[in-house]
């Protein structure tokens, strides 16, 4: 694939202030092709352009091959940003900036050959361990299987597969992580779906196909501390518990979603009269009940993500990884949060009456893709209550990526 344009080079990568106007500025258009971008079921050509072209999708990428390397925190942040507009585009461009900040705990070889084609280069992903089987065979792994969810997949060069390795009969198959090229697997078009349409969440097909050792990542090797790649990307952003943290690469999209449509709602009713009564809705006892509970949510909502992120990164930096019953609460709380941030959701669209089912406003495409975020596997409260309640009460976690 060709080399794709980058915005104006500079002395330095944009940094964090900077990317933040940028993103700000794209939201009237994202917001503009929303509909659009469902029909499609991927993202637009031009917002694929949009994020390349302000350096958006590099927010995490090192610096070294001339990323921005923005705290981890900004997977949240930045989401929530342009979940604002739009909860696909949003899932879009985090999921894939993330990848960056993946790609940068492989072993260095893999990274140049990734970005030394292009820096711009996007990898898509699917984390369904049990999906991909894999065994050892000299120089790497033979590795099979089809995988759902690879959002992001049509524009990507790569993409990031999880699998089981089979080590030796009788023991517990290793959790690894495989990069592998387009032309290394099948894509197959399934995403035909109620919420987040246009993430162009695919499944991806591999039939015995042979990954390098340096291809691939050990699970073993990214629960906190120096990674394989570290070697080159030494900052602490490449050192964090990610699969501890893996909820929150995605939670700040359902927060998004859902301070858009407080702000919304409230903008949009201070004057208005109820159709059927003619009185003031602004006026009426439970609309204010029920605006403030929503407040209050997604504020709840924002305060865990950003504090656990911070919390996470903080401590890497200062050479401690946090221990396994931080780390399950860490998982605990990014899928509450997003409870949190869908509840706010249900209350403002209860508030919104028939209106908000036209197809021609936000609030139901919102509402679709805020209940869509929170069907992820990571954001499941019951199993994220498990694993927390297990280690809790010394019975051990069920969670081997932790």
């Amino acid at each position: 694939m060709p080399r794709r344009p980058r915005h104006a080079p500079s002395v330095q990568p944009p940094g964090h202030d900077e990317l933040w106007g940028r993103l700000e500025q794209l939201l009237p258009v994202l917001r503009e092709r929303a509909a659009h971008c469902e029909e499609l079921r991927r993202m637009p050509e031009e917002t694929l352009r949009d994020f390349h072209d302000t350096g958006l999708f590099r927010m995490q990428q090192p610096r070294r091959v001339g990323g921005s390397e923005l705290d981890f925190v900004a997977v949240v942040t930045f989401g929530a940003l342009a979940a604002r507009a739009c909860g696909s585009s949003a899932w879009n461009l985090v999921n894939l900036g993330a990848h960056h900040l993946l790609l940068g705990m492989f072993p260095p070889k893999v990274q140049d050959e990734v970005w030394g084609a292009s820096p711009d280069t996007l990898v898509a992903s699917s984390f369904i361990f049990p999906a991909g089987r894999a065994r050892p065979v000299n120089g790497g792994y033979l590795l099979s299987g089809r995988w759902p969810f690879s959002s992001g997949v049509d524009p990507s060069d790569w993409d990031m597969l999880a699998g089981l390795v089979t080590v030796a009969e009788g023991t517990p198959p290793e959790q690894r992580v495989f990069m592998l090229h387009r032309s290394q697997y099948q894509i197959i078009d399934t995403w035909f779906a109620g919420g987040l349409r246009g993430t162009g969440s695919k499944d991806v097909e591999v039939k015995e196909q042979f990954v390098p050792e340096h291809r691939t990542l050990a699970v073993a090797d990214t629960k906190g501390g120096p990674t394989p790649g570290s070697a080159v990307n030494p900052g602490p952003l490449f050192q964090v518990p990610v699969f501890a943290l893996f909820p929150y690469m995605l939670s700040g999209v359902a927060l998004g979603i859902a301070e858009s449509m407080i702000d919304d709602y409230a903008a949009g009713t201070s004057g208005k009269a109820g159709r059927m009564t003619a009185s003031r809705i602004a006026e009426i006892q439970s609309t204010q009940i029920r605006l403030g509970e929503a407040t209050a949510l997604a504020r709840a909502s924002r305060l865990a993500q950003v504090s656990n992120c911070e919390e996470a990164q903080r401590a890497i930096a200062s050479g401690v990884v946090p221990d396994l019953k931080t780390k399950v609460r860490y998982r605990l709380e990014g899928a509450y949060a997003v409870d949190w941030a869908v509840r706010a959701v249900d209350a403002v669209f209860g508030l919104s009456g028939a209106g908000g089912l036209y197809e021609s406003g936000h609030t139901a495409r919102a509402f679709r893709d805020a209940h869509a975020v929170r069907q992820h596997f990571s954001f499941n409260t019951d199993v994220a209550g498990t694993t927390y309640g297990r280690v809790a009460l010394g019975l051990g976690c069920d969670n081997p990526a932790l």
